[in-house]
């Protein structure tokens, strides 16, 4: 082969290598779409103290169905600073989650368990930042969300 041939060649081999880095997702992490949605209307029914607001519940949609494997939620400034923040509801897969499209703040997920035996999710506050980190076995993803103060109708708790 001339020196042309194999200057050529190496340029091909170059801009091939270029193409599938930037054009194609065999490098990328795999990540999981989160939309948080507040469901207006009724209150969240986790047990809260005497003294704290009622607030709205809150949803999550995935993009797909995924085999969750660990869901935590913490106060968003506290895991800033904290890489280790204490979560408020922290969930994991004891063997096989069944997959799951949607979950709900402080709702039972088939398949997985709280962290710590017989944890309740903590309730959440009106207009405070929080984070879902969410985890389905090498796909990672995680979504910062908060709640509102829940309008409570009379003969409502």
């Amino acid at each position: 082969m001339t020196k042309n041939g194999i200057i050529l060649s190496f340029i091909a081999v170059l801009l091939a290598a270029v193409y599938v880095y930037y054009f194609t997702d065999l490098f990328r992490k795999e990540g999981i779409q989160i939309i948080p949605t507040i469901r207006p209307g009724r209150p969240s029914a986790i047990p809260r103290g005497p003294d704290q607001e009622n607030v709205s519940p809150v949803s999550f949609a995935l993009d797909g169905k995924y085999k969750l494997t660990s869901v935590k939620v913490c106060i968003a400034a506290e895991l800033a600073t904290n890489k280790y923040a204490t979560p408020l509801w922290h969930l994991i897969s004891d063997s096989n989650s069944i997959p799951s499209k949607a979950i709900i703040y402080g709702g039972p997920i088939k398949g997985m368990k709280p962290e710590t035996p017989k944890a309740r999710p903590e309730p959440l506050l009106p207009d405070i930042e929080y984070t879902l980190l969410l985890e389905a076995g090498k796909a990672r993803s995680q979504t910062n969300f908060h709640t509102t103060k829940a309008v409570v109708f009379p003969g409502q708790r």
